[in-house]
């Protein structure tokens, strides 16, 4: 059964998180704004704040929920981590504090997984501690998101892999203890099975940064860059480096992403509820024309329109986390690319007519409307552009059609009619119809 329904006990937790979020991890959003901030364990006096409030966390039972019993978490399943996704959206430090940090929370995952013992008590578990933070290097500067494109390649040579090649958008690169990088081992095998997928430690030689590249949210004067343009200079690596068998990167990179493009969503969710509770402020609060902004139906359709934007959006959210749980593995694909596409739509309106709301302090850094809605682009391409979404979305629908078979729609009148005639020719002869 489907309620709208919060149990009790785990409602009284996310209570605590709402206020949790508010008193605690968004302070951190204000002292250490960069967006690289959460992920800099050489920042001595953010991690001073940082320590105790995980250990707070942990002992509510609230440390990387989205992880089984076994690894720390409480294996919660994803309608209640969309419930929990949603108040940590409301910052950016939040995820970091709960133990649930892109891309560390997809990588521990195919650790998790695939991972040999050694490599989990090597990697995967100070990164489930949050000691360290990861990098997951897949696209390529001439191929994007595309797979098929990709050129970096590894190499047999005896007993190691000889990685070379180049990779962009490696997010946290600059921070990162390991990276995990896709790499075409059989260039002529299908397009799907060219790909492994191997660990390398940050420390191997041969590994370049080339520059770390700063979005629409940082300063590259200022080296604030966080997505990392980086080049394998025959990066060598043992065999039990790889991750799944020859061939399988595709299979392993989809292991990670498809959770991570929901999780994307349901924390969108909470930014886009922090930026309408923004706007309702301000209406109520400013005066212009002789009246409240409340009052002027313009700034009226811009909060119905809001609130029916992301009400909608929110029960595509939950309704993707609840057929994740309870139907067989696949079955949320196509929602899962709707809540793709739709986040970073949602995320633009809502966040746009915040801004407009707010006037010339809303396009200004004294709000965080401003640095929000520069990171809507970037959500409309992270996990795949939309365009590839929607593309995938159209296929998944098709699937449950047919062709008409006749000349003519199924819904066409004129042969719907023929067809009811006939059907009821007696009674309506009777009748003199």
């Amino acid at each position: 059964m489907w309620e709208f329904f919060t149990e009790p006990e785990f409602q009284q937790k996310l209570d605590w998180m709402t206020a949790f979020v508010r008193d605690e991890c968004e302070p951190l959003d204000l002292l250490f704004p960069r967006p690289g901030d959460p992920y800099d364990v050489h920042n001595k006096a953010s991690r001073a704040i940082l320590a105790p409030l995980r250990e707070r966390v942990k002992e509510q039972g609230l440390w990387a929920c989205h992880l089984g019993p076994e690894l720390g978490g409480q294996g919660y399943g994803q309608l209640k981590l969309a419930l929990m996704n949603e108040i940590l959206g409301r910052s950016g430090w939040a995820p970091t504090v709960f133990g649930t940090a892109a891309p560390d929370t997809g990588n521990a995952e195919i650790l998790a997984l695939y991972g040999t013992r050694q490599q989990q008590a090597r990697y995967l578990r100070p990164l489930l501690e949050g000691n360290i933070v990861s990098t997951f290097s897949m696209t390529e500067p001439q191929a994007g998101a595309d797979p098929k494109e990709f050129v970096c390649k590894a190499t047999l040579d005896g007993d190691e892999w000889v990685i070379e090649g180049e990779k962009w958008f490696s997010s946290h690169a600059r921070y990162a203890s390991f990276l995990i990088v896709m790499a075409v081992t059989d260039p002529d095998a299908r397009p799907h099975e060219r790909m492994s997928m191997f660990i390398v430690p940050a420390e191997t030689p041969g590994l370049e940064i080339i520059r770390n590249v700063a979005t629409m949210n940082e300063r590259d004067d200022l080296d604030e860059g966080t997505e990392g343009y980086l080049r394998y200079n025959q990066v060598r690596v043992p065999l039990d480096a790889m991750l799944g068998a020859p061939g399988e990167g595709f299979k392993v990179a989809q292991s990670r992403l498809g959770g991570g493009r929901v999780h994307h969503a349901m924390r969108v969710v909470g930014k886009c509820q922090r930026a309408f509770d923004m706007m309702c402020e301000r209406a109520l609060s400013r005066r212009t024309q002789g009246k409240l902004l409340a009052e002027h139906q313009f700034v009226q359709g811009f909060i119905a329109d809001s609130a029916l934007q992301l009400q909608q959006f929110r029960l595509l959210v939950l309704q993707t986390a609840w057929i994740i749980d309870n139907q067989p593995h696949g079955a949320a694909r196509t929602h899962i690319a709707m809540c793709k596409v739709a986040l970073a739509q949602v995320l633009h309106d809502i966040l746009q007519r915040a801004v407009q709301l707010h006037g010339s302090l809303g396009t200004t850094q004294e709000t965080p409307l401003g640095p929000w809605w520069a990171y809507a682009p970037q959500l409309a391409l992270a996990d795949g552009p939309t365009e590839v979404h929607k593309t995938a979305i159209a296929k998944g629908m098709l699937r449950g059609y047919q062709p008409a078979p006749g000349l003519f729609p199924t819904e066409h009148i004129p042969t719907r009619r023929a067809a009811a005639r006939a059907r009821y020719a007696a009674i309506l002869e009777e009748h003199g119809l």
